[in-house]
């Protein structure tokens, strides 16, 4: 039995082959392959040829992921994702991660894990985990939720996963592994597959072991898709925080892998903040880009723009009155849903929390719901008392132009590139032995 309503098109906006050649990729790839007239003719047909191929297979449903939030450990749950999905209709959305060990063990309660409504499509199942027998039984019991796609975690440098857990960014370090896992999702999955990872571990961190990772992943599984933050992780025992703030960016290492594995799929992740910077990424050649705490810290400002400034679709009129009319249907009927075991006013309104950044009565509105999660039973008696600190001009008014990113944030890249990959004999033989 299907647990939800399958598919919902979205027919709000132009068709689907208007938007593409609309907003089509005529990519600048000079930073990745030089000015020869040869190179420029050969990597033009291999890139048409791919982007015709991404378009074939989601134009019966969805537009490709070229903007995707990030799966954020107690953020991108299903209250989150709601709030999302009313905010931009095309960003692809992801779950937090989900240990594996955790759907297998909660098989009786799996509801409470696994299950989201329709609107959320397209969405992608995060899940993590070190025993194959496990993450094959997870895949299987979440087969009936109908995710579009599921994705390993091998990137999460926290101390409890990657540590005593022993997966997360720590799978990097056993790549055939990770292709084992890989082979096991898709054998028992009917969605494509892939994986989140960084761009090294500890002193492993040079840009040819990020290929052999790649390498041995792809050609051993049916993976064709990583999600890249171009960061290395550290596992000296410093914070996740720390993790996303003391291993330098390296974006040229991003940009090597579409310039060495044509054949597959990258999307880029790390420290790009708002829709601008997204698109000066696509522009240079990023095949999809995956927005992480911006999208969570000013949801309005970030997923406001993406269905029109990265999609192509009309610049909408909706307002963030609109947007919380919605949520409060959703979360008064989440709170009906679950009776006793229905979570907090707190827990359901946490997404909202940073709905109002940087306008005018923001600190004062986060006060007045401070002192009503104490009493206020439904999100509609909540939103009544809290509301009347911001004005009707914030509440009524369409997102507002979209802020400039960073001119130099993809600056001198050409200059930067590592050498080619080249795969040694040798380890092809073992490889394939």
């Amino acid at each position: 039995m299907m647990k939800s309503a399958g598919y919902t098109l979205i027919a709000s906006f132009n068709p689907i082959h208007s938007i593409i050649l609309k907003n089509h990729r005529r990519l600048s790839l000079n930073i990745l392959y030089g000015n020869s007239a040869k190179s420029k003719n050969s990597t033009a047909y291999i890139r048409k040829h791919q982007l015709h191929t991404k378009v074939v297979m989601v134009a019966g449903q969805y537009l490709p992921p070229w903007f995707s939030v990030a799966p954020m450990m107690d953020w991108t749950n299903n209250h989150y994702r709601t709030l999302a999905r009313l905010i931009s209709k095309h960003a692809w959305l992801y779950t937090e991660m989900i240990a594996a060990e955790t759907i297998v063990y909660q098989e009786k309660n799996l509801d409470r894990f696994l299950e989201f409504s329709p609107d959320q499509h397209p969405i992608v199942l995060q899940i993590g985990g070190n025993n194959l027998d496990n993450i094959a039984k997870a895949t299987e019991l979440a087969n009936s939720y109908c995710y579009d796609e599921i994705n390993l975690n091998c990137g999460c440098p926290s101390p409890k996963v990657a540590g005593h857990g022993c997966f997360g960014v720590r799978l990097m370090l056993d790549p055939k592994f990770v292709a084992e896992a890989m082979s096991v999702i898709a054998a028992n999955s009917d969605v494509p597959v892939s994986v989140k990872c960084r761009i090294g571990v500890d002193d492993h961190d040079s840009y040819n072991e990020l290929c052999d990772f790649i390498y041995k992943v792809s050609s051993q599984s049916p993976t064709r898709h990583f999600i890249i933050h171009s960061r290395k992780a550290l596992l000296n025992g410093i914070s996740p925080a720390d993790n996303r703030k003391i291993p330098p960016l390296k974006y040229e290492y991003y940009f090597g892998l579409l310039r060495d594995f044509p054949d597959l799929r990258f999307t880029i992740n790390g420290g790009i903040n708002c829709v601008d910077e997204v698109n000066a990424a696509l522009r240079q050649g990023a095949h999809g880009v995956m927005v992480g705490r911006a999208a969570y810290h000013n949801p309005w400002y970030t997923l406001g723009h993406v269905d029109s400034a990265v999609y192509g679709a009309p610049i909408s009129d909706l307002s963030r009155r609109q947007v919380l009319e919605q949520y409060q249907v959703y979360g008064d009927s989440v709170l009906e849903k679950y009776g006793p075991h229905r979570p907090s006013i707190r827990e359901v309104v946490k997404p909202l929390l940073n709905f109002f950044y940087s306008e005018p009565g923001n600190g004062l509105w986060k006060r007045k719901a401070d002192a009503a999660f104490f009493h206020c039973k439904t999100i509609k008696s909540f939103l009544e008392e809290t509301l009347v600190a911001i004005p009707d001009s914030v509440l009524d008014a369409p997102v507002a132009k979209a802020p400039s990113g960073r001119e130099d944030l993809f600056a001198n890249l050409s200059d930067l590139l590592p050498l080619p990959y080249e795969t040694s004999e040798q380890e092809q033989e073992v490889l394939y032995a």
